[in-house]
């Protein structure tokens, strides 16, 4: 399978950079195609001009990579820190640029955008992992763990991508090293369980 792996945080020796080196071991020792992709480290440009709205538009040659990469990926992980609710400005850029009309979703005929679109995506399954500073009773309670809706509904249950999980690891700031090693082998085990090892015929 190929796996379409998406990091976003700045600091290379984050606990979102360690998550992302122990996906994409996992993947690989799995036997999986990995096309692995650091957003700060390769300076991705987060801004969507207007000249790309239209659908059947030129696009930048990096844009239009990323935009293969995630149609022909059969499966994806995002690995991210939860600010104020949301992903990173760069990773939302991103989405913007990349999760884009005939690359991950379609309005069906006769719709102008105002109905619900067609997923295009073929991933079989989405991982997103996500590391906080707030627990999960007041992140639900108080804040409605928006995470949960941007990418379970708003991104992946729209473009067609159904089988879902997500998992936050917190609350990081006081976390152990002990803690933060056995939450690096429910990665590992996580991911090997979305996507075993590939069987050879």
């Amino acid at each position: 399978m190929k796996i379409s792996v998406i990091l976003a945080h700045p600091h290379p020796g984050s606990f979102n950079h360690a998550i992302a080196n122990t996906v994409v071991d996992a993947l690989g020792q799995n036997g999986h195609e990995v096309v692995f992709h650091d957003l700060y480290k390769e300076e991705f440009e987060p801004i969507l001009p207007f000249g790309e709205f239209p659908k059947e538009v030129v696009l930048p040659r990096e844009i239009e990579l990323h935009c293969l990469e995630i149609a022909e990926a059969d499966g994806i992980v995002i690995i991210h820190p939860n600010w104020w609710g949301q992903p990173p400005a760069i990773l939302k850029g991103w989405i913007d640029r990349v999760i884009r009309p005939g690359v991950a979703y379609e309005f069906l005929e006769g719709d102008q955008g105002e109905g619900i679109p067609k997923g295009l995506l073929q991933a079989q399954s989405a991982i997103v992992l996500n590391t906080s500073n707030t627990g999960d009773e007041r992140e639900i309670n108080t804040f409605g763990d928006p995470l949960e809706t941007i990418w379970k509904n708003c991104i992946f249950g729209l473009c067609g991508v159904h089988d879902f999980y997500r998992r936050v690891f917190n609350i990081i700031v006081v976390s152990t090293e002990e803690q933060r090693k056995e939450w690096l082998r429910e990665v590992r085990s996580t991911i090997s369980e979305r996507f075993p090892p590939e069987i050879s015929p």
